[in-house]
């Protein structure tokens, strides 16, 4: 079931007795999670219905003990089990979970792996209450997840505000919708974000960035390229030499694909690669740039770099002075 949906019935107070949230994406975990502390019980029930342990230091008898205690002066009680990935007793809860309490809404919230769909506590809890799967985030489906989020906020974001989001945040859905949360509250409602706001507000440059310079590359743009090295050469924690080699390398590992994939349409990319309609348009038009000898070339000059970067082979050039190596040679060997 979609989160969404979920989070619906959360606030229509329709609750089932069992929650478990697993999975690698812990921003679906985190939102369900909140959503039940907030809409389960009355602010003044909580004192006395609520109980929230850590999977750590959660003993598993006191844990039984709360999932089967009487709710006072309310009708349910909630029991929230959180980081029980950390909790080694989990298999304990089997027969809870088998016939759980009417008046308990327990919570289990296992983060950053998926737990195995074959042992019977995740059974029981299919049959008896809810269960979410939170899949992290592929990066290509980041830009339209972005889009979406502030669709959803009621405003609106242009394509390249999206990119640099999506490029200098990561698939770090939490941090991204709280970036996007400050943005909100800055300009208001109804309002298009633009890579502007994106510079002004979070930080991002909208012209000397990793997305910028790894575009500049693509496109052969020697100029905008080494304009960027030198910002980040006065603004290192603007593009750090550790990022900007994985960087190039997801690029030209894309344009090697795109050269040897028999169907050139951008839809046929997008699908192939893995990647957003927008970025393979403009990977089937870099593929010109670069035959399949050359990116061969560049993809062991990023391994020597990204070795140089980490110390090995190199004892005398500063991160600087290997970016710029690194940039020329791209570019001009």
């Amino acid at each position: 079931m979609d989160a969404s949906l979920i989070i619906k019935d959360i606030q229509a107070k329709k609750f089932a007795s069992l929650y478990f949230l697993h999975g690698e994406e812990t921003y679906y975990i985190d939102l369900l999670s909140d959503a039940l502390q907030k809409n389960a019980l009355e602010e003044h029930e909580r004192d006395f219905n609520q109980t929230i342990l850590y999977g750590k230091d959660a003993d598993a008898l006191a844990l039984q003990s709360e999932l089967k205690s009487y709710p006072m002066m309310a009708e349910r009680r909630l029991v929230i089990l959180k980081e029980a990935q950390d909790f080694k007793q989990i298999d304990v809860l089997e027969a809870y979970a088998e016939a759980p309490s009417p008046t308990t809404i327990f919570v289990v919230c296992y983060k950053h792996k998926t737990f195995d769909a074959r042992k019977k506590l995740l059974k029981h809890f299919a049959k008896n209450g809810l269960i979410f799967k939170s899949d992290k985030i592929r990066d290509y489906q980041l830009p339209d997840w972005i889009a979406k989020y502030v669709r959803g906020l009621g405003m609106q974001i242009n394509g390249k505000a999206t990119m640099l989001l999506a490029e200098f945040l990561g698939a770090d859905l939490g941090r991204i919708a709280n970036e996007i949360e400050k943005l909100r509250i800055v300009l208001g409602a109804n309002t298009a974000i633009t890579e502007q706001h994106i510079e002004q507000h979070i930080g991002i440059s909208k012209d000397y960035n990793i997305f910028e310079l790894v575009n500049a590359i693509a496109q052969k743009q020697a100029d905008k390229a080494f304009k960027i090295v030198q910002y980040f050469e006065y603004n290192p924690k603007a593009g750090e030499l550790v990022v900007i080699v994985p960087a190039l390398f997801k690029l030209f590992s894309q344009l090697m694909r795109v050269h040897f994939i028999p169907n050139k349409s951008r839809e046929a990319i997008a699908s192939t690669v893995g990647v957003h309609p927008f970025v393979a348009g403009e990977l089937l038009t870099n593929r010109q740039n670069y035959d399949p000898k050359k990116i061969a070339a560049i993809i062991a000059l990023l391994h020597e770099y990204d070795l140089k970067s980490k110390g090995v082979g190199n004892s005398q050039m500063n991160s600087a002075e290997l970016l710029k190596e690194m940039v020329f040679q791209i570019l001009y060997a």
